[in-house]
């Protein structure tokens, strides 16, 4: 599976590590990733999702469900 948040979309960047003497080598700024349980109070069940450091903040500011709704129209989520 992609390291892919489940709620902001967010994904792994590229690029360049600097030594000292300014030579480039490729490297990849990996998501602060966490799989986390959440309690889903409308379909009383636990869901769990991967989401990222700022995925929980969005989640903590417009709640679950809300956030659930705005990634899946946002395409970053088909079921869940």
């Amino acid at each position: 599976m992609y390291r892919i948040c489940q709620i902001t979309g967010k994904r792994a960047m590229s690029g360049n590590n600097v030594s000292h003497s300014n030579a480039k080598t490729k490297r990849v700024f990996d998501v602060n990733l966490l799989e986390k349980k959440f309690y889903l109070a409308e379909e009383d069940r636990w869901i769990t999702l991967r989401v990222s450091a700022n995925g929980l903040r969005t989640i903590n500011k417009k709640g679950l469900s809300q956030a659930l709704k705005d990634a899946k129209a946002k395409g970053y989520i088909q079921n869940y």
